[in-house]
């Protein structure tokens, strides 16, 4: 029961923000499809932020709640929502 829950809650994040990356900006999914072109600081943001997404969605001891919304945070903002995520999001 406990992976169906992470499972639908992983489907659910990604879900979401594929929805939402109709946003101006650069966030995680448009440095992702110009992974050459942003340079090699370009490339290091979005390795970093698949890290931090994977460190997110592999705690145990988050909420389903808790996952989404570093997800969001994480997209939406590469660096803030990096910086953010490892100052206050690790346990």
């Amino acid at each position: 029961m406990k992976s169906l829950q992470r499972f639908l809650a992983g489907t659910l994040a990604v879900l979401f923000a594929l929805f939402l990356t109709g946003c101006n900006g650069p966030n995680l999914i448009d440095r992702f499809a110009n992974f050459w072109s942003g340079g090699i600081c370009g490339a290091i943001i979005v390795i970093l932020d698949i890290i931090a997404l994977i460190e997110v969605y592999g705690s145990e001891n988050r909420t389903t709640g808790d996952k989404v919304l570093w997800t969001i945070v994480i997209v939406f903002f590469p660096i803030g929502g990096l910086i953010l995520y490892y100052v206050f999001g690790r346990e």
